[in-house]
């Protein structure tokens, strides 16, 4: 029985002309990879243009890749700078509306005893809690959660220290907390 390829042997396969290697190496990466900027972006249509983006910076980076980190570091890192770049040209973020107060009095009570059996509000009330962190936890909090990225994978990708991560990491789990807490 052969093992299967690792990704940095696969994206050095690819580098090499093996087109075959790219499609494995995107069949493993996709989901997780649309799922980490759909959370940060929280708009489907730019997700998909910043992931295009990202996979169209792989292909052109291959004949510079050098597997010095693991591949899902390094992927990770490509779309980091990708949305750093985003929030950086985007100048400002638009107020909220008007009538965001009344829209938000016009919510249904989560704590009703049939909401609180309800598995989609409860996803839903921990999505509102994420978009709520600021943008560095919530980028060290979704890259250690979903990515399930070590402290140190987080800290390539991000540039910031192992400490720096944990501290971000650490605030951003006690604000989760105190924001769903029944």
């Amino acid at each position: 029985m052969q093992a299967e390829p690792t990704d940095e042997a696969l994206m050095l396969a690819f580098a090499a002309g093996d087109a075959g290697a790219f499609e494995d190496l995107y069949a493993r990466h996709r989901l997780r990879l649309y799922r980490h900027l759909q959370r940060q972006l929280r708009d489907p249509g730019l997700a998909e243009e910043l992931f295009q983006d990202v996979w169209q910076r792989v292909i052109a980076a291959r004949g510079r890749y050098r597997p010095e980190a693991k591949f899902g570091t390094w992927l990770h890192q490509i779309a980091h700078n990708r949305l750093a770049d985003h929030w950086r040209a985007k100048s400002h973020r638009p107020d909220a509306p008007e009538d965001a107060k009344e829209a938000a009095e016009r919510l249904p009570d989560p704590d009703t005893p049939e909401r609180a059996l309800s598995a989609f509000e409860e996803r839903r009330r921990l999505q509102l809690a994420l978009e709520e962190l600021p943008p560095e936890q919530r980028e060290v909090l979704l890259l250690r959660l979903e990515q399930e990225l070590t402290l140190e994978q987080i800290g390539e990708i991000t540039g910031a220290g192992r400490e720096t991560v944990k501290s971000r990491l650490r605030y951003a789990m006690d604000k989760l907390r105190a924001r769903l807490r029944p």
